[in-house]
């Protein structure tokens, strides 16, 4: 007798489908998994038998043969158990093999025959809808999380007992509603409550609008984490979509879902590894990269991570995603966050300081600015010099716009780019092309006076169409184009002329 079962595994943030085929066997009892199962479906062995004995149903003496297919895929994960079950169930006349076909059984189960939650739902169910099923039978601890998914009859089950009968026809079970999860803004902390630092602020809209990476540099106690932590409260809010995909994140990677979904915000410490901020291991993790997708990386210090952190952004801040490649497999994850870097001036973390004298060295300097690569800093649009605020200049209450009303020019200005088709991978004569006569020869001058590398000249380009968006302009000024190149400071040189880090050019300048 032959049964088979719709499941699945996940494979980085993605799900791979998986079907679980059992054939019962004269010879003696026994239960064997072949398809290349690692030890947590190994080990269903021992969960799945307790829990069919528990739940009140007979296993037949006879040797059953599980095959996971396809079976040049290792199967992982605890999410298979349900599936396992009533495969071997169907076998043995059980249950219905009805419905078998158009429904996806996802679950653990305990000794006792209870459906337990797993890692991996939501992408599941997304991987399931886009194969064709239509049903899926789901833990009801994890009910609520399935409501986001559309196109599905997503059924939630307390046993294995219950899955059973409402295969059979005999229970109904619960049903998902899409009213579960609520998708809203950033809450922490109002852009209005940020006082001074009006170029900073500025530079947060303008990022926030073109999406372009952004390095602070400043003092210790100037405002850099405030602002970059303001900084999800003026992005637009996600649709339904995104929503959809940062829930699908989160669950690959085992992180608790809230009802309230937001934009994430994550802030690595300076000690993580290059393989905690990009994702890998065994099996594949997303790392923070993936983990702030469709949000904001804060990478506060930035010269302290080591250096083969640092340079494993490289491909990431342009491409927005990392592909990680094993012996035996190759992952490609999302990997798309609003990179916000924070670095002080020099060691100490005085120069520029007038209250507080630097005593830093120019080789110290030079030391501490090194770790930091130059094609580092050409990757980030827009680089800000922050001054320290003055205690005498605070005043109670918002000083400022509030991040609503950022946020409703943001989503303007996004509107407008991508009705004109601003991306990052644009080539750089498009970008060139479309700019007027004046604007582009200003554009030229300066990038051969800053010695602008072609990447740099084409961030510049791109920054400088983000402030016409916001400006609700329909053609980039010159004004436009000078105000991009003020955030440049990275490129800029003492003597005029081409610098490939332009360390130098920054040592003392404020916003």
């Amino acid at each position: 007798m032959l049964a088979r079962a719709r499941a699945g595994c996940v494979v980085g943030v993605e799900a791979r489908a998986v079907d679980v085929e059992v054939h019962l066997a004269n010879g003696l009892p026994g239960f064997e998994i072949v398809g290349l199962p690692e030890t947590a479906v190994r080990e269903s062995r021992v969960r799945v038998r307790a829990a069919i004995l528990n739940s009140g149903f007979d296993l037949p003496p006879r040797r059953a043969v599980l095959n996971l297919a396809p079976a040049d895929l290792r199967k992982r994960g605890s999410s298979l158990d349900l599936a396992i079950a009533v495969a071997l169930l169907g076998a043995c006349r059980s249950c219905s093999p009805n419905r078998l076909e158009e429904t996806l059984l996802f679950g653990e189960l305990s000794l006792t025959g209870e459906l337990r939650a797993a890692r991996g739902l939501v992408p599941q169910l997304r991987s399931a809808r886009e194969r064709g099923l239509t049903c899926a039978i789901v833990p009801k601890s994890q009910l609520e999380h399935a409501g986001l998914i559309d196109g599905l009859d997503v059924r939630g089950a307390h046993n294995l007992a219950s899955a059973v009968a409402h295969l059979n026809g005999a229970l109904d079970l619960p049903t998902a509603s899409g009213d579960g999860l609520r998708v809203a803004v950033q809450p922490a902390g109002d852009l209005a409550e940020v006082q001074g630092q009006e170029t900073a602020k500025r530079a947060l809209e303008i990022a926030a609008a073109g999406d372009h990476h952004l390095l602070l540099v400043g003092p210790p106690g100037a405002g850099k984490t405030m602002l970059a932590r303001r900084l999800p409260g003026i992005l637009p809010t996600p649709t339904r979509e995104q929503a959809t995909e940062l829930v699908a994140i989160m669950s690959a990677a085992g992180l608790p879902i809230r009802p309230v979904i937001r934009r994430p915000f994550r802030a690595p410490h300076h000690t993580a590894s290059a393989v905690a901020l990009v994702g890998g291991g065994d099996p594949v993790r997303p790392g923070e990269v993936t983990l702030a997708h469709g949000g904001v990386l804060f990478l506060d210090e930035l010269p302290e991570f080591a250096r083969p952190a640092i340079e494993s952004f490289r491909t990431i801040m342009e491409r927005g995603r990392v592909v990680i490649s094993r012996a035996n497999a190759r992952v490609e994850l999302p990997a798309g966050p609003l990179v916000v870097a924070a670095m002080n001036p020099c060691p100490c973390g005085f120069d520029g300081d007038p209250t507080r004298m630097c005593r830093c060295t120019p080789a110290r300097v030079d030391r501490y600015t090194a770790r930091v690569s130059g094609p580092i800093l050409d990757r980030f649009d827009l680089h800000v010099r922050l001054a320290k605020v003055e205690l005498r200049s605070l005043r109670r209450g918002p000083t400022g716009e509030s991040s609503a009303i950022v946020r409703a020019r943001v989503e303007m200005a996004r509107t407008a780019l991508q009705s004109k088709g601003v991306a990052r991978t644009r080539p750089i004569v498009e970008l060139l092309d479309e700019l007027p006569r004046d604007a582009r020869d200003l554009m030229i001058d300066a990038a051969e006076a800053l010695g602008l590398s072609m990447r740099g000249f084409a961030r510049a380009a791109r920054v400088a169409n983000t402030i016409a968006a916001l400006e609700g302009s329909g053609r980039v000024r010159p004004d436009h184009v000078a105000e991009a190149l003020s955030y440049r400071i990275f490129d800029r040189n003492d003597e005029g002329g081409s610098s490939a880090s332009g360390r130098s050019s920054w040592k003392g300048q404020t916003t």
